[in-house]
């Protein structure tokens, strides 16, 4: 980290702080995170710096001294969530004023929305955009100790700050970002906006870390990306490197654990790539590959530089050189334009592939982006009609998928228990899902699993 002297000057002044604030014995923080796992990760990184500045945590912010919100642009669903839940807040910063309550993320990068905190939010003391976090004890200082409100957005930093503490979420699943930032501008998405242009960390410290996950026991590493595939951006020429050759490379560290990564763009996703998996000894045989839609014409209104044919061709030659690979995908129905003949080629796509799963959504127009201004003229009711008739088509699919599993063996990682806590889910390196019977030993292992029977999408098992 740059400057790092003085972050540890800032740490020390927070702690400071907060031996006269808190609350209790010992500061407590409160984190809401919300949307990807890219937000999951920059949360960890925040949760790091304030255990330096000796906060604990609390999963309710009714007892805590700090309370932030880490927010996602992607949806407006998100966003009305993150307003709903700062409001309910109001209350508690009236009946302690000393609580300091944040919000970061790609919601606080738009400029309607950081106008909206400031006139609609008063109780909120600090914002901060998604290039900051090295700044956050500087940041906490300032409000701290002068009571005013900061609003901290639009950084175009392009450093990566290798060296920030984390604190990790789980004991052997771990996210581990390779890049930040998109160059794609898809006509719908906020994430160029919001998120900077694409900047790549180097392969040693990637690889470094990677190798200190598993010497630390960590079972599954996911590789974090917007568009992992063009993986390489920024590097320097003696530190130039595919993603494919990147993997490789992590796949060569020994132990007993299962590679990941997301997420794959198709205009970059490299038949380099796929063999890869294919000859690997640790990667994940699941690829998640958006295509978004099936029509041609529609892929060009998202400017997504690929047409059906060339995402098929590599659809092709991923089954044929992994068998075995799932197949997950996002699709958005209802773009503008979008006619119900376009809607039949994503229809027809999605039964020629066979998806495992799919992430569906109807179309949401995100503010900023060029879609939000393009004509519009089907109705909701008749988008969400197609969009049921989308999941009635994936969940046959599905049903067939796991049907066809029964009777079959798979080595699976075990998470923790299911829902209703009476059995352990456990995940395949296709990233489906076996419930099965068993104690709580087998969390955070792998073990073999026989499934013995499929309710549609729902798999159950039993351990070898």
């Amino acid at each position: 980290m740059q400057n790092r002297n003085e972050t540890e000057q800032y740490i020390s002044l927070v702690e400071q702080v907060m031996e006269i604030r808190k609350r209790g014995e010992q500061p407590l923080a409160f984190i809401r995170t919300y949307g990807c796992q890219q937000n999951v990760a920059d949360s960890e990184q925040v949760k790091g710096l304030l255990a330096e500045m000796g906060y604990g945590f609390t999963d309710t912010p009714d007892n805590a001294d700090f309370i932030l919100f880490n927010t996602c642009a992607v949806r407006e669903h998100a966003e009305d969530r993150v307003f709903g839940n700062v409001g309910a807040l109001k209350s508690l910063k009236r009946k302690h004023p000393s609580i300091l309550i944040a919000l970061c993320g790609c919601m606080m990068e738009q400029e309607h929305i950081a106008q909206r905190i400031h006139k609609s939010f008063p109780f909120v003391g600090l914002v901060f955009g998604t290039n900051c976090i090295h700044d956050l004890p500087k940041m906490m200082y300032q409000c701290l100790v002068d009571g005013k409100r900061l609003i901290v957005r639009g950084s175009q930093d392009t450093v990566i700050y290798e060296d920030i503490p984390k604190r990790r979420d789980g004991t052997f699943k771990a996210w581990l970002p390779i890049m930040y930032g998109c160059d794609n501008f898809c006509t719908y998405c906020i994430v160029p906006y919001v998120r900077g242009r694409e900047r790549s960390r180097t392969p040693e410290t990637v690889i470094n870390e990677a190798k200190s996950l598993i010497e630390s026991g960590y079972k599954e590493i996911t590789l974090l990306g917007q568009n992992v595939n063009s993986y390489g951006k920024g590097l320097s020429d003696d530190k130039k490197m595919t993603f494919a050759q990147l993997i490789t490379e992590i796949d060569k560290i020994e132990g007993d654990y299962l590679l990941r990564f997301m997420t794959s763009h198709p205009k970059d996703c490299s038949k380099e790539l796929i063999d890869t998996i294919a000859n690997s000894k640790h990667i994940s045989t699941h690829l998640h590959l958006p295509f978004q839609s099936g029509s041609d014409r529609i892929l060009k209104r998202m400017n997504r530089h690929y047409d059906r044919e060339k995402y098929l061709e590599i659809i092709r030659y991923a089954k044929e050189k992994i068998p075995n690979v799932s197949l997950t995908s996002d699709i958005i129905v209802g773009f503008p334009g979008e006619t119900y003949e376009d809607f039949q080629e994503t229809l027809s796509l999605v039964e020629e592939v066979g998806f495992t799963s799919l992430f569906t959504f109807i179309y949401s127009p995100r503010k900023g982006t060029p879609a939000s201004k393009m004509d519009d003229p089907i109705s909701y009711e008749e988008k969400n009609r197609w969009f049921q008739e989308l999941l009635a088509t994936q969940e046959k699919i599905s049903a067939r998928r796991c049907a066809d599993m029964v009777g079959r063996q798979y080595r699976v990682l075990v998470e923790g228990y299911t829902n209703h806590g009476t059995e352990l889910q456990a995940r395949t390196s296709g990233n489906i899902i076996v419930e099965l019977q068993g104690n709580e030993n087998l969390i955070g292992q792998f073990c073999d699993v026989e499934v013995t029977e499929a309710k549609n999408w729902i798999l159950k098992g039993k351990t070898i």
